[in-house]
């Protein structure tokens, strides 16, 4: 049977500020759980999914070092939080009947694996979750340009990053009423314009290695489906 997916393989980027729901720390167990409800479904859907969490709800090492801190020590606490969210969200799609595994872009071996992308794949292709936690596992480098990395590692047929707004903007749509939302852009476009999509290195990485990449809107109750689908959802980014 042809399935009616439009992309298969899938890497979802999450901040770790979209895990905070109405708090100001930590976690809400009702939005990891909604993540979750939606993730399952794509699964059991049939696509393939890799997650790929930020730890900002934790932990900022790029704040702490504005302040004076060791950036290097900063980005290590930093990967820190992003594999306690990693494990949350394990967690969370365990109690909803799916198979998980964390891979570690740093050694935690009583936690979670190593990060070995054959071995990733593999998992993929066995119908597991597969969260990519620590980042790149190097300072310095945000955990989307480590999305963008993993997403062309694993060959994923579509990028998505779920963000609080409806896909990309021309300002700060919470500031500018004015603000006009793109339903299509180039990667060149995002950064003459200098939208802030993401980081430079991780649109170049994805312009680099033709990932398309879909900006959604988490809030949305049943975006990522209507995302796989092919659906107009949110931004839609390419080369």
């Amino acid at each position: 049977m042809t399935s009616p997916l439009k992309y298969r393989r899938i890497l979802l980027k999450l901040s770790g500020e979209a895990l905070l729901g109405n708090a100001n720390y930590g976690i809400d167990p009702e939005v990891i759980g909604r993540i979750a409800d939606e993730v399952a479904d794509l699964i059991k859907a049939g696509a393939e999914v890799a997650l790929v969490l930020g730890g900002g709800n934790i932990f900022r090492g790029a704040g702490l070092a504005a302040a004076g801190m060791d950036r290097v020590t900063a980005d290590h606490m930093g990967m820190m939080a992003t594999i306690m969210n990693s494990l949350a969200m394990q967690d969370a799609l365990e109690h909803r009947g799916r198979f998980v595994r964390v891979m570690s872009a740093i050694q935690v071996h009583e936690v979670c694996e190593d990060y070995i992308r054959r071995r990733a794949i593999r998992h993929l292709e066995k119908g597991r979750v597969v969260i990519f936690a620590a980042g790149t596992g190097n300072p310095f480098f945000t955990t989307d340009s480590a999305a963008s990395l993993r997403a062309v590692e694993i060959s994923a047929d579509l990028m998505i990053k779920a963000t609080k707004v409806d896909g990309v903007y021309s300002a700060d749509p919470n500031v500018d009423a004015g603000a006009r939302q793109y339903n299509h852009l180039t990667y060149d476009e995002i950064i003459e314009r200098k939208l802030g999509v993401m980081d430079a290195t991780a649109v170049v990485m994805c312009r680099d290695n033709n990932m398309p990449l879909r900006v959604v809107n988490m809030n949305s109750p049943g975006t990522l489906m209507r995302a796989v689908l092919g659906g107009d959802e949110g931004t839609l980014i390419t080369k």
